[in-house]
């Protein structure tokens, strides 16, 4: 059975008369990715921060690997990779200097960053300045230099966002390459995709409070709605969509009379997306 290597009880914080986040609850287990999906303003970055020992909790407790983190951060910081949403690289230094300045800063003996550069997708770029990177070689450094000290706790803001399609599914390979190594794993994203094909499990923050938590799949289940999606021909040869809502005792007749009335160019099924879901449980979207 996996233990947890995150665990935050009632964590609080708030600047000012502004609470960001509000007395939330949950557990990452070893293993896992967890995917923390809100809009912006959620309180996402903010918790991030707390379980990272950015910010010190006004309330309640975040405890990484048996730690609490506000009591033990420089023993923490040694088993956790932290990759943020802005770029914060040495650009005069190559990308090899930047990685094997971090490999000296948690004391490795045996580093090898060309092979983690080439793991990256930079291969043959390790001697090049990081002020020549694109955008997306930048991030994908930027994940590589977080996974430098093989942390048992990654966490990832926001790393594939303005990516082209490459760059970041080359950054999805590494987030499942981590946890298939026993890595436990915090995302936090606006982009519901990213976060339906990656995580365990998703929790939607909203207004600073977790509204609802649980695998993708159970979510669907629970607060989604399942459907036929047919074009049909008219007489005069125009396309005009129909609708069967799945999983109701009228659903079998409704597919019988559609097929019998009517003529069916195209059908197929469609579940709810975690952005319908999201919408439902807080009227309003992610993005």
């Amino acid at each position: 059975m996996s233990r947890n290597a995150i665990s935050a009880e009632e964590l609080t914080y708030h600047y000012g008369e502004l609470v960001a986040v509000d007395h939330i609850s949950f557990n990452v287990a070893e293993s896992e990715i967890m995917g923390f999906l809100g809009p912006n303003g959620a309180g996402k970055t903010t918790t991030f921060k707390m379980l990272t020992g950015q910010l010190k909790p006004k309330e309640g407790q975040a405890k990484l690997l048996d730690m609490d983190v506000t009591k033990r951060v420089e023993r923490v910081r040694g088993e956790i990779g932290v990759c943020f949403e802005d770029t914060n690289l040495y650009e005069q230094m190559s990308a090899i200097e930047n990685l094997n300045l971090f490999a000296r800063l948690f004391g490795l003996r045996s580093f090898d960053g060309d092979a983690l550069l080439k793991r990256v997708g930079l291969a043959g770029r390790g001697n090049d300045k990081v002020e020549t990177y694109s955008k997306g070689m930048k991030q994908r450094l930027m994940v590589a230099r977080s996974i430098v000290n093989k942390p048992r706790v990654l966490f990832l803001d926001e790393p594939t966002a303005g990516l082209d399609p490459v760059s970041s599914e080359s950054i999805r390979n590494i987030i499942i390459e981590e946890r298939a190594r026993g890595a436990a794993v915090f995302l936090t994203t606006h982009d519901m995709l990213e976060a339906d094909k990656l995580s365990d499990r998703v929790a939607f923050m909203n207004q600073g409070r977790i509204v609802a938590l649980d695998t993708p799949h159970q979510l669907k289940q629970q607060y989604g709605k399942r459907a036929l999606k047919a074009k049909v021909s008219t007489d005069d040869g125009e396309l005009e969509d129909r609708e069967i809502t799945l999983d109701k005792p009228e659903t079998l007749d409704a597919v019988h009379e559609l097929f019998a009335r009517e003529k069916v160019v195209t059908i197929h099924s469609e579940e709810a997306t975690l952005e319908d879901i999201f919408i439902r449980l807080t009227g309003r979207g992610l993005v």
